[in-house]
């Protein structure tokens, strides 16, 4: 049997993104264990979904610690206490201290709904649309001590069209977030990443030199 890597996964919301991380490894397409499931809300619908896979689930109110420092190490001794050695960010809305990154450096992931390095932050997919890109997309990413600026793992591209509206952009990236992450986490799994500066090496990865994309096409 191979290894299962133990994962802690971090929500604010939904759970869309834990969901497909679940649905990967019942699949058994993911050699990852969830160790436990932690939200910063007590309402997270995140956390509902944990609990129908019988997966640990762990609420810690924020607001109920004196700076984010100590809320972060917090978060850091229980991850450590349940053997956690990839911290997964699906929708955790709060950005990390240097207490947190330092800990554990290079083993924090994070997927950003667009084409990092462009469109950090919120409200992306209405920043695209507004601004008139042609594509845009996610990007899995290690989290370091800037907003949105960790080395990248891996995208995944999306057309963007003239009608599109911010939530018809969303949904169409959501699809590709859910195939992504997966991946993303298993290449760790399978010790194929290697971080060197700011790239990521993916060992054994392949490459179509001949790979292009245009939009609108250019038989449009």
């Amino acid at each position: 049997m191979r290894r299962q890597l133990p994962i802690g996964v971090l929500i604010s919301g939904g759970g869309t993104n834990l969901q497909a991380i679940i649905d990967a490894i019942e699949a058994k397409r993911l050699d990852a264990v969830v160790k436990l499931v932690l939200s910063n809300e007590a309402d997270a619908y995140g956390l509902v979904r944990a609990k129908n896979h019988g997966i640990m689930t762990v609420i810690l109110d924020h607001r109920k610690y004196p700076s984010r420092e100590t809320y972060d190490q917090a978060v850091v001794d229980l991850l450590r206490a349940h053997g956690v050695e990839l911290v997964v960010l699906a929708g955790f809305m709060r950005l990390l201290s240097p207490v947190f990154v330092k800990a554990y450096s290079n083993r924090i992931m994070n997927i950003h709904p667009a084409l990092l390095p462009s469109f950090p932050g919120l409200h992306v997919q209405k920043k695209a649309v507004e601004y008139g890109v042609r594509f845009s997309g996610c990007t899995v990413h290690f989290v370091n001590d800037e907003c949105d600026e960790g080395p990248i793992i891996i995208q995944a591209v999306v057309p963007v069209f003239a009608d599109d509206t911010e939530a018809k952009l969303a949904a169409r990236i959501l699809k590709e977030e859910h195939r992504i992450y997966p991946r993303a986490i298993q290449l760790y799994a399978e010790g194929r990443l290697r971080v060197d500066g700011r790239r990521v090496i993916v060992a054994g990865g392949a490459n179509d030199k001949n790979a292009v994309l245009i939009e609108p096409p250019l038989d449009g």
